[in-house]
């Protein structure tokens, strides 16, 4: 354990920064598995507000320092071309 009051508060901050980043990291997963469940059931109606919820949550896990900035933009541009290639595939 820390003796210094400075490493004892740099202790705190840490702990605190970890449950916020561990949320913001879970938020992630969770929107990025709800918008893969919908394009394995193929289900147009969802389809499309999902990937855009799926979006916004990147783009703030990018503000936030979860993601790099190119992981989001890989991320985004593999994920439409997934629900582009259901939409294509239901409509054919």
């Amino acid at each position: 354990m820390a003796n210094h009051v400075s490493s004892l508060k740099r202790a705190r901050q840490t702990e605190t920064k970890t449950a916020v980043n561990r949320a913001n990291r879970s938020k992630l997963r969770g929107t990025l598995r709800s918008l893969r469940e919908a394009i394995a059931a193929g289900d147009k109606a969802t389809l499309g507000k999902a990937y855009s919820e799926t979006v916004s949550v990147l783009d703030k896990s990018v503000q936030k320092g979860v993601l790099h900035k190119n992981t989001a933009s890989r991320y985004k541009s593999r994920l439409n071309a997934r629900v582009k290639a259901v939409s294509v595939k239901k409509s054919a």
